[in-house]
């Protein structure tokens, strides 16, 4: 369950018409400081990221589906079902099974969530998307490389 203060960043960065990734982008942020602070870890940085999107699906922000071109089929349908999760509103979780993911995570790694991880996952991301976009990026400034990364929500 995503921080009510989350939620509510969340709900702020929608009413001042921001776009749907930037309202993920706190659920994500969320996810990175659970890691960092030791409340669980992830086996890598896409998986991180992937967590933080399918809370804030089930919170009700209105991402994209993702694309069929380089997303796996599982992948596609668990973000159906998250933004389904949203419209159906919030029934009560399994415990068994919350426990189970909980366990899971606490045995992964929490260096997912440094400075290096997301850095070195910013710049794959970029490289994958092309010459073109690190160019543009580059005009942008500095945090212009990490931005193009995010949008493309990998």
């Amino acid at each position: 369950m995503p921080e009510q203060e989350v939620v509510e960043r969340a709900k702020r960065d929608r009413q001042e018409g921001k776009s749907p990734s930037t309202q993920a982008g706190e659920f994500v942020r969320e996810e990175m400081h659970h890691i960092r602070e030791g409340k669980h870890g992830a086996a890598n940085t896409k998986q991180a990221i992937a967590i933080g999107l399918s809370k804030a699906r089930r919170a009700g922000v209105e991402l994209p589906q993702p694309s069929e071109r380089n997303t796996s089929a599982r992948t596609r349908k668990q973000a159906r079902r998250d933004s389904e999760k949203a419209r159906q509103g919030n029934r009560r979780p399994s415990r068994t099974r919350s426990r189970a993911v909980t366990r899971a995570l606490k045995r992964e790694p929490r260096s997912a969530a440094s400075p290096v991880a997301l850095s070195r996952h910013a710049k794959a991301v970029a490289r994958r998307q092309g010459a073109g976009a690190r160019r543009a990026a580059a005009r942008r400034g500095s945090s212009g490389l990490r931005r193009s990364a995010r949008k493309s929500g990998a």
